[in-house]
């Protein structure tokens, strides 16, 4: 979701109008993954880097969830669309984490789309966490470390269930992945694409598909 601020700036307006209209697009997106049966969409919302930007916009972000879960939720649900939240939840405010609960609880049973928003996010930290997880398991429990797999380990991590993503597409022109998901995109698809988040729409969407189709994944073999 890479490109709200540089989009508000070319249309002379605060990173604030931004923020709002790259939110209303992600309800375009579901809808346009639940057409492709896509099972799974995982959007980066805010890093753990994010709290660096002013507090003004920081505060912004936070309001503009709780607003765009409370007018969209219902309709997401009629859709068929699960929600569900990865990311560490504390310093967030009461009601935005009162927000995310809610719409996980009312949304639990749909099962056409697994819309998932990393908040307040980081792969390192998801990793260290996971690896503070496994060692207190191990410390109380009497676990043997030499036990914990790369598939043991992987059920440490925020959303153990979601399978690893095939592709990631990223907006906005940056070739990287900023600390998204580094353990579950060993075999991922990289996608860059220099559309801006709020301007990213069914073509943009339908030619990154198209594009992952055409490559032949080896998962490291030759």
């Amino acid at each position: 979701m890479d490109g709200n601020r540089r989009w508000a700036k070319r249309q002379g307006r605060r990173a604030e109008f931004g923020h709002r209209t790259g939110a209303e697009n992600v309800h375009r997106l579901s809808s346009l993954c639940i057409q492709r049966d896509i099972a799974f969409l995982t959007l980066y919302a805010f890093s753990t880097e994010n709290w660096k930007r002013s507090e003004r916009e920081v505060r912004g972000l936070m309001r503009l969830l709780v607003l765009y879960f409370n007018k969209y939720a219902d309709e997401l649900r009629q859709e068929g669309v699960r929600l569900r939240f990865m990311g560490d939840r504390q310093g967030l405010p009461p009601l935005l984490t009162q927000t995310m609960d809610e719409a996980e609880t009312t949304s639990a049973d749909r099962n056409r789309l697994q819309l998932i928003i990393a908040f307040n996010y980081g792969g390192r930290r998801e990793i260290v966490t996971a690896a503070r997880s496994a060692m207190k398991e191990a410390i109380e429990r009497g676990v043997d470390l030499q036990s914990i797999d790369e598939d043991r380990f992987s059920s440490y991590l925020y959303l153990p269930d979601v399978p690893d993503p095939d592709l990631i597409i990223r907006t906005g022109g940056d070739m990287r992945l900023s600390n998204f998901l580094l353990w579950q995109t060993a075999y991922a698809e990289l996608y860059f694409d220099d559309t801006l988040w709020p301007d990213f729409g069914e073509k943009e969407l339908d030619t990154a598909i198209e594009d992952f189709m055409s490559r032949k994944r080896r998962y490291g073999s030759s």
